[in-house]
């Protein structure tokens, strides 16, 4: 069941959320054929950071003020950070094979992370 809202939130105009829910998707689907002894190792690890990304990026959008909001958005840097890790990880040990689109994905979110956080800091600064 997919619950839909008739109220938009601030976040779902951003195209970083919107980058960052399909990372979620894209990410599922890189670990579906994982073995099964990974599922409480690297699968869950990776899931929580695709989820932890657009996650943070919303409550930083629900916070009152700049300094909480680029903090979530420092946090959900961090977990794209650990998810390109732990995506080489898994080419590594030979339980995937690089995917173009993932690697495409976590990059353009990423960039759009740091633009949105620069423009927050620099609106900060001259406040």
């Amino acid at each position: 069941m997919v619950i839909r809202s008739t109220v938009v939130r601030p976040h779902h105009q951003l195209t970083v959320w919107q980058d960052a829910m399909d990372l979620v998707e894209s990410l599922y689907g890189f670990t579906a054929g994982f073995p099964d002894s990974e599922r409480f190792g690297l699968i869950a690890q990776l899931r929580r950071a695709a989820v932890s990304v657009p996650s943070n990026i919303a409550e930083g959008a629900a916070r009152r003020s700049r300094r909480d909001y680029l903090r979530f958005l420092a946090i959900a840097r961090g977990s794209l950070s650990e998810i390109e890790t732990q995506v080489q990880i898994a080419v590594r040990l030979r339980m995937a094979v690089t995917n173009a689109e993932l690697s495409e994905l976590i990059d353009r979110t990423a960039a759009k992370l740091t633009a949105l956080m620069n423009a927050l800091d620099k609106m900060e600064n001259a406040e």
